[in-house]
């Protein structure tokens, strides 16, 4: 997959080769659905919580005798029919994670940066021409590069920027929801999909290639594989 590099003016600046087997492979949408779900998941904070018929202060007390009222029985005025009564099988504190293999969020990742690619919507930056913390001069960049308003809303950007790109981070993090920044290394399917736009700096999608290009789990089991063989090979016979 190749990317045409802009200037922080939008001239071009040549292109820049990145692997297929992160930006051009077919987009599996059921991965993602399931990924993006999970993800959604785990954000949420499990700490509602409501009071059963045993946690609800007062109701010690019969509130009539069993027989002779002509008004059905109870034995509580803290039951769950009872107004100011505890609630029956409501929600308690509890966790929303879900298990999602590595593989899985690996492809779904790929997936969701294939379809951008795919789309035209990923922008390579050379140089940002940033020298001090200003918010204009981003709003200028991103004019330059034609991230600008679509319709009835702005654009979403994605900005993935390395740890060495300090003055750039501080110049884009005032923009609002319109700007979300990442490190390489934080790069999700969820962020890429809720996005019109993912910006990577040279750096930062070296980076980027360099965390999510290989498959780690692979190439670890075939390194662990080789040094294997070459113990068995050295054993006298």
């Amino acid at each position: 997959m190749k990317f045409d590099v802009k200037s922080a003016a939008g001239a071009s600046k040549g292109s820049v080769e990145a692997p297929d087997e992160l930006f051009g492979i077919e987009p599996n949408v059921a991965v993602m659905h399931q990924v993006v779900t999970a993800q959604l998941a785990a954000a949420r904070a499990g700490t509602h919580s409501t009071k059963t018929r045993a946690e609800v202060a007062g109701g010690g007390a019969k509130p009539w005798r069993q027989k002779g009222t002509g008004r059905a029985r109870q034995g509580s005025i803290r039951s769950p029919q009872w107004r100011g009564g505890g609630i029956a099988h409501g929600p308690k504190p509890r966790s929303y994670r879900q298990r999602t293999p590595k593989k899985m969020i690996r492809l779904a990742l790929c997936s969701a940066l294939s379809d951008r690619a795919a789309d035209g919507k990923v922008v390579v930056v050379d140089d940002w021409a940033i020298t001090e913390p200003r918010t204009k001069d981003a709003i200028v960049v991103l004019e330059s590069l034609d991230l600008r308003a679509t319709g009835a809303r702005d654009d979403r950007v994605l900005l993935v920027l390395d740890n060495t790109e300090e003055v750039v981070w501080k110049s884009f993090r005032n923009l609002g929801d319109r700007v979300k920044i990442v490190l390489p290394r934080e790069l999700n399917a969820y962020d890429v999909l809720v996005s019109d736009w993912v910006v990577f700096s040279r750096d930062s999608l070296d980076k980027a290639v360099a965390h999510f290009g290989a498959d780690t789990t692979e190439s670890a089991e075939s390194a662990e594989s080789s040094d294997d063989d070459a113990e068995d090979a050295e054993e006298p016979a």
